[in-house]
């Protein structure tokens, strides 16, 4: 189970300041597993709905030809 914990601002400056310091100081694959798990809670919440079925991150390719 995950921890909830709160940081009390004193503005909206000073909080947008605090979550970016928060995240930069996370590892790549931290921020990835929590984009993952919101993804599980939403799927969750909204059952039925036509992309709750996804498990995974989209991938996406595209192709340049270049001369």
């Amino acid at each position: 189970m995950r921890k909830i914990w709160l940081h009390r601002a004193r503005s909206y400056k000073e909080a947008e300041k605090f979550e970016r310091t928060y995240y930069t100081h996370m590892s790549p694959e931290e921020r990835l597993d929590i984009v993952q798990y919101l993804r599980e809670s939403y799927g969750k919440m909204n059952k039925g709905a036509a992309h709750a079925h996804r498990t995974g991150l989209r991938r996406v390719i595209k192709i340049i030809q270049q001369e």
